[in-house]
This record gives structure tokens, sequence and C-alpha cells, in this order.
């Protein structure tokens, strides 16, 4: 005996058919999506180490905010309908603990990319292992020059304005105003002197002009004062100096100069330019210092109605109100979490290494949050430098005047 198929069996067998016909069989389905450790159908994992301890700790900030922006995110429905799991370690600082923590994020919770990390020789030390295991290194916020080498280290990706780009602009901003400079250096005696020393006296020799530098003098991270370096400068004869330093040594020179009666052009590094700095050295001896600027600052009157300070103002609000409303470096690490959030969204389904990298490393034009109007991330596969235009500002003693054009390297 045959039974006829019932109404509900031909509606299924239809449906089937038309399902057969319209979606792509399983295997093909499959291939669209692609991912390697870290990804999957409901999840990201990536991950940073900072120092949230230490001497550094004022730092660890950058990671809270990325923690409060992928919240925010996930509570939107995440990227691509994938949730953020994003782990902010603690490195203090230390290269030995950047080590540690590095290989963690790698080999036990299994990253698909790290970003944002900090610090040029905590990164040093996980550089070589991050490309070796073929690991995204993301926009890190240091500025070395070695972190523009896409032939022998494709992972790695600085986040900052390298030191070479900023001292070009610097230079040809000399050249500009001051054609028959005479320029004095201090400079600290490392990589970090070296990779802004050499590009700057390029640019003026190259210029053709009889702008040149006519002393140089070093100082060690552990000398206590750079006081004869800066009475040496004093009484070289130059009417520019270029203030190659960190930290106390900053403050310092800023404030010799003024007590020496020395009044020079200065320029000095942006690294330099915080208020910590200033106000140990005086605003009021801090004024007429030129500085390069790429960046919107929190907390500042003019910058108030600005659409993406009004967007991470209220993202702190909810998310980290212990968090100070002028606190610059939270608003850095918030353009960084946009960006790197941006560089995910762009890898669609297609979540491996590889293609995060493809797609950071094809970010030119992309404006983040944190950088004025006219400044945008210029990587490309062969060119890691995060940014060639910038803005030359003039600190007023109380706040920086920034220039109307930008400049490019």
């Amino acid at each position: 005996m045959t039974t006829n198929p019932s109404r509900r069996d031909v509606s299924a067998a239809a449906l089937a058919t038309i399902a057969a016909s319209v979606l792509p069989a399983p295997s093909v389905r499959a291939a669209e999506k692609k991912y390697d450790s870290g990804a999957s159908d409901s999840e990201i994992k990536i991950g940073q180490t900072v120092p949230h301890s230490g001497p550094g700790s004022l730092y660890g900030v950058l990671g809270r905010i990325g923690e409060a922006y992928f919240q925010m995110l996930n509570e939107k429905g995440g990227i691509n309908g994938r949730k953020i799991n994003f782990l902010t370690m603690d490195d203090a600082y230390s290269a030995p603990k950047c080590v540690e923590a590095t290989r963690r994020l790698v080999e036990q919770e299994e990253v698909l990319a790290l970003y944002g990390s900090l610090g040029t020789a905590p990164q040093t030390a996980v550089h070589k292992y991050l490309n070796s295991k073929g690991v995204p290194q993301l926009l890190l916020n240091t500025g070395a020059s070695k972190w523009n080498n896409p032939k022998e280290f494709k992972w790695t990706m600085a986040g900052l304005p390298l030191y070479p780009t900023e001292a070009r602009i610097l230079a040809r901003h000399v050249v500009a105003v001051k054609p028959n400079a005479k320029v004095g250096i201090l400079y600290q005696n490392d990589d970090f002197g070296r990779d802004f020393l050499g590009p700057f006296k390029k640019v003026l020799a190259d210029a053709g002009g009889t702008a040149s530098v006519i002393m140089e003098q070093t100082y060690d991270l552990t000398d206590p004062t750079v006081d004869s370096q800066l009475i040496n400068l004093s009484k070289s004869g130059a009417d520019v100096f270029y203030n190659i330093s960190t930290g106390k040594a900053s403050s310092q020179s800023i404030r010799k100069v003024a007590e020496l009666g020395w009044k020079p052009l200065q320029l000095l590094s942006a690294g330099s330019t915080g208020r910590s700095i200033l106000n140990a050295a005086g605003l009021e001896n801090a004024a007429g210092i030129v500085a390069i600027r790429y960046n919107k600052e929190v907390g500042l009157p003019k910058w108030e109605k600005d659409p993406d300070v009004m967007a991470f103002e209220e993202l702190r609000k909810k998310y980290t109100p212990a968090i100070d409303q002028d606190n610059t470096i939270a608003f850095a690490g918030y353009g960084q979490a946009v960006t790197m959030g941006e560089i995910l969204r762009r890898c669609g389904d297609e979540l491996t290494r590889a293609n995060v990298l493809k797609q950071a490393s094809t970010l030119k034009g992309f404006h983040s949050p944190y950088f004025l109007d006219g400044v945008t991330y210029d990587y490309t596969p062969d060119d890691y430098t995060p940014m060639k235009t910038l803005y030359i500002s003039i600190f007023s003693g109380k706040d920086w005047d920034i220039s109307d054009k930008p400049m490019s390297e």
C-alpha cells in the first residue's frame, strides 16, 4: 500500500528544495568565515600590556578606558555581531613583566591581536617574539623609528607620530622662520635622542641654506641635572635651542634657559609637552616654546563642543567616572580603542591575524576621534609611518596655540 504525502510533508520538502537552491552548500558557507585563535562566531579576544602599577601607572588609564569602550560596544551588539573580550594586563613598565604578560596573552589566552601597548623598552622585549608568532602588535604607544620596518617585522606598527617625522617637521619650521638659524641641541644619549637628531640635521643640510647645528650636548638619564650642558649651549651663539629630552631633564632645561636669560627659539619634543613637565618648569618659562601637535585635548573650553570630545565625555561619565574629565591620556586611549574597533569591523567574517594586519596596514585616511582635523593615519603595507601631517603649535604660557594649517614632513 502506498501513502500520499501530507501537505506538511510537501511544504517541508518544498522549503528544503528552496533552501538548497538559495543557500550555499555547508562547505561554501563555512568558507565565508575564517578564524584564527581568539575569534569565533560569538567572540573576538584582543589584548594589551600597559603599566597599571609602578611609576608609570598613570598610563593604566589606557586600559581602563579601552575596557569601557568595548563594554559599550558589546552592549550595542559588539562588532559584526561578535562581543569583544578585551584583556588589558599590567607590565609595570618592566621589560621582563611585559614578556611574561605578553606570553600569557598569546599562549594561554590565545588573543587574536594586541593593540595599544606602551613603551619602547617593554615592546622591544616582545618585538621578535610576536613577529615569530605572527601576532599583530598594533597601535603601539611609542614613536620609535624601529616600528616602521614592514619588511623584517611586518606584524608591528606604531600608533604615535614617529620621532623622525616630528623632527623633520620641526626642522622645516626652523628653515621657514629662521633660514640662517644657528641651532644648539640637547639630546638624550640613547636611541630616543638619536631618532630625532639625525633626521633634524638632514633636513637642515638638504635645505641648502645657512641654517646649521653649531653645538650638540648630551645627557644620560642618570644625570642629576643638565645645567652644565645648558650653560655651554647658551654660550655657543645658538639662536635656536632644540630640546630632545624627557621627564625631569625637560623641566630642568626649560627652567635653566630662563635663569640664564638666554632667549633662543625653543623647540621641544612632543612627548615632553605635558602639563606636569611644564608646571615643574614654570608655565611662564615655557612661553614661546614650539612643538608639534596632532591631537585634541579634553577638559578645555575650546574643545567642549567638539562631537568627538562630547562622545568621549559621555563614555567617561557613564563607565569610568573616576577618571578625571581632563585626562588626555584617557582620551588618547579612547581614540586608539575606536581605531582598533574599526580595524576589526573592516575584517568582517575573516578574523585571521593576517587579515587584521591587512586592515591595519591599509588604514590610510582614517581619522581617529583623538586627532585634530586634517590629521589621519597614513599606514600603507610598505610604509608603517602612522601619520605624516602634524601641526606646529606655540605655548602661550597657558595653552598651546595651534597653527591654522598642518605641515607635512
